[in-house]
């Protein structure tokens, strides 16, 4: 059951915040949806391939490990530490704007880039006010462990936890 439900939410995920959103943003924005440049295209690409790769891996560690999915009603009922969550406390949210900054490399777009600005904004505000002290609350002193050795948003290129 909780394979099939990762495999719903991550597509609604996906097309909420990586395609509605930046498409909305687009719109509103007066902007148009032709790529800037190959050298553009080249670059948002990549970024998006990280976003999403990195994405990918963190739906698999919520899944094996967490034993929960990535929505916040659906929460890991286990304190996920491994893969890059070894190196950032937040790498799903990290993955998230390195696609969308993606989306804004490939299309040279202010209104996405604001819009990318608008959604990290919502999750720092998310991590902070609610899900940090319900992770607290949740796991207590080993999350409060965690939280000293792991940074929230820029990842540590070698790991705290095996330092």
């Amino acid at each position: 059951m909780l394979w099939l439900k990762l495999l719903v939410y991550a597509p609604l995920y996906i097309g909420l915040l990586l395609v509605a959103g930046p498409w909305c943003a687009l719109r509103l924005g007066g902007g148009s949806l032709a790529p800037a440049s190959p050298w553009s295209i080249g670059a948002g690409a990549v970024l998006i391939l990280a976003g999403a790769v990195s994405a990918a891996r963190c739906v698999w560690d919520f899944g094996k490990v967490g034993q929960g999915t990535p929505a916040a009603f659906d929460a890991p009922r286990r304190h996920v530490t491994v893969g890059l969550y070894r190196n950032v406390r937040n790498p799903m949210y990290v993955a998230t704007i390195l696609a969308l900054l993606g989306e804004v490399a490939a299309t040279l777009s202010v209104s996405i880039l604001a819009y990318t600005a608008a959604i990290w904004l919502c999750c720092h505000l998310f991590v902070v006010m609610y899900e940090e002290p319900t992770l607290r609350r949740k796991f207590g002193d080993g999350y409060r462990a965690y939280c000293a050795a792991v940074p929230r948003w820029i990842p540590r290129l070698r790991s705290a936890l095996t330092a």
